[in-house]
């Protein structure tokens, strides 16, 4: 899909790594990372300690962050966004910064956590929910195949790939290089601030490329594409609350609620 993020637990890599980790943080930067921040880190450090001054302190303490960064291997701002780089054989990201479109909603669900990650990470329920997807089919633990539906019978299809998954909270995943579309995104699943249900935030982002397959998966969301993603929600809101889809009448009623 350009997508709104089995239970696929996340593992160490094999063998040895050049920096060991710090502290019972999870580790979610990869080992290139580590060792730049490390470095960057111990020059910025240095530097502002020699000079003196209120500057110097505060980039003495960027420098003091950056080295953290690296002995640890954990990287909170990764973490908010449910990314983790340390893929040995990572490619590179599946849309450029500054390019594409960006999708941010979310809404409650009445619904345990984990029950809505049982659901979303068997990726080939996704087409009951999401009106664009003609099928998703699953490849193996992390890569499957997308083929979305467009005006007068295109398709466009995609390989994409799980990059995280931590249940029940979030999954996470990307296009491949070579994609008709690129696309990233994820979800999360947070437990509501009043105890009932489960707050499902989708942050999605997407780069069709030029020709007609980029002109078909421009048209996939309409206009306004958080309103479509939206509706997809309130989809899945009714099928997991009430056990039922509601009909394409309804969908524009039930959005409004």
């Amino acid at each position: 899909m350009a997508a709104t993020s089995s239970t696929l637990q996340r593992q160490d890599r094999p063998g040895h790594e050049l920096l060991p980790a710090f502290g019972s943080m999870e580790l979610n930067v990869s080992e290139i990372e580590r060792l730049a921040s490390v470095i960057a880190g111990s020059a910025l450090g240095l530097y502002g300690l020699t000079r003196r001054s209120l500057g110097g302190a505060v980039v003495a303490a960027v420098g003091g962050c950056l080295v953290y960064r690296g002995l640890t291997g954990h990287c909170p701002v990764y973490e908010a966004l449910g990314i983790d780089t340390r893929d040995a054989h990572q490619r590179r990201a599946a849309v450029r910064a500054g390019h594409g479109v960006r999708v941010d909603t979310s809404l409650t669900i009445d619904r345990p956590a984990e029950e809505l990650h049982r659901f979303w990470r068997r990726l080939e329920n996704l087409p009951r929910i999401m009106r664009h997807l003609k099928s998703v089919r699953e490849l193996d633990d992390k890569r499957s195949h997308w083929v979305a539906k467009g005006p007068l019978g295109i398709s466009a299809e995609w390989d994409a790939e799980i990059i995280t998954d931590r249940e029940p909270s979030v999954i996470a995943w990307r296009s491949l290089p070579g994609s008709e579309v690129d696309t990233a995104g994820s979800v999360h699943f947070t437990p509501a601030a009043d105890g009932r249900g489960t707050q499902l935030k989708v942050e999605l982002k997407y780069d069709p490329p030029a020709g007609k397959a980029g002109a078909l998966i421009a048209r996939l969301f309409g206009e306004a594409p958080e309103e479509e993603i939206e509706e997809d929600l309130c989809r899945f809101k009714k099928l997991m609350e009430a056990g039922k889809i509601p009909t394409m009448a309804a969908d524009h009623s039930l959005a409004e609620t």
